[in-house]
């Protein structure tokens, strides 16, 4: 058997298991298994020390993207340019390698809904998963990022991302996230319940909103962004395409399955409000 899993804390709410098990099934991998655990910092290095032949690799969920690295034989550059890993790879030859692929998945996301380049965006928020956002927007905005954030400290840290990745960013104060609204691309990165104040300020055209939760789906920010007309993806969205790249690297099979993939969250997601 060989063996796959997703680390993090909480883990018990994470849907890779259903998206990768659906690719094994329909790859023919009968004899893989992936499955969750619920491990966090302090737990890490003695779980990663305790991986046998059996393993082929590793998604890594909060709060570990980063602790994973120092564990590491190495990670690309991809993973360096945000200093956070997703994915590990266990090589034949004992090596461990770390890469993100929620930045490609994120762009291939967006690609996938025809939002291939834009004058401008808006972040909304500036944790991890901002910085990944602003990574895509390197490859994705011609322009100017605006990060609408809480704090001074976080202000510089992503006007420091911004520098760091290539990104021209300006900062604005959270007390004036509506005006995000009115970007042609906003990525809302920020935890359930947080954008909801803004639903009544989405504008009679809006343009592409890209919110990052899944559950509960939709956000009402999505659902007034929906309800103007607007294109809208949801995390599930960014998860199975990042989940896909995953599955590809472990498996070195391809491409993975991801209208099957795809399915699967989304029936899991339904089960889970039945």
């Amino acid at each position: 058997m060989t063996r796959a899993a997703v680390l993090g804390s909480p883990i018990e709410h994470s849907l890779s298991p259903v998206l990768h098990r659906a690719a094994y099934q329909e790859l023919g991998l009968d004899d893989w298994s992936y499955d969750r655990f619920e491990i966090d910092e302090a737990a890490l290095p003695g779980f990663v020390a305790g991986l046998g032949a059996e393993w082929a690799g590793l998604s890594l969920t909060m709060p570990l993207k980063r602790a994973i690295i120092p564990l590491l034989d190495g990670i690309s550059d991809t993973a360096a340019s945000v200093e956070a890993v997703n994915t590990v790879v266990l090589t034949g030859d004992g090596r461990r390698i770390g890469d993100n692929t929620d930045i490609p998945g994120l762009i291939s996301a967006l690609r996938e809904q025809g939002v291939e380049k834009v004058e401008s965006a808006a972040v909304l928020g500036a944790g991890a998963t901002a910085s990944s956002a602003l990574a895509a927007l390197a490859r994705v905005c011609t322009g100017e990022v605006t990060a609408y954030v809480r704090s001074r400290a976080r202000a510089d840290e992503m006007r420091g991302w911004g520098e760091r990745l290539g990104v021209p960013v300006r900062t604005a104060d959270w007390s004036d996230a509506a005006e995000a609204l009115n970007a042609p691309l906003v990525i809302a990165t920020t935890p359930a319940g947080s954008t909801d104040e803004l639903a009544a300020a989405v504008p009679p055209r809006p343009g592409t909103l890209f919110d990052v939760l899944y559950d509960p789906w939709p956000t009402a920010l999505a659902a007034a962004w929906s309800g103007r007309g607007g294109k809208v993806l949801g995390g599930l969205d960014l998860l199975v395409h990042q989940a896909v790249l995953q599955v590809e690297q472990m498996t070195g099979r391809g491409p993975a399955p991801l209208a099957a993939m795809r399915a699967a969250g989304e029936a899991a997601l339904r089960a889970r409000h039945v």
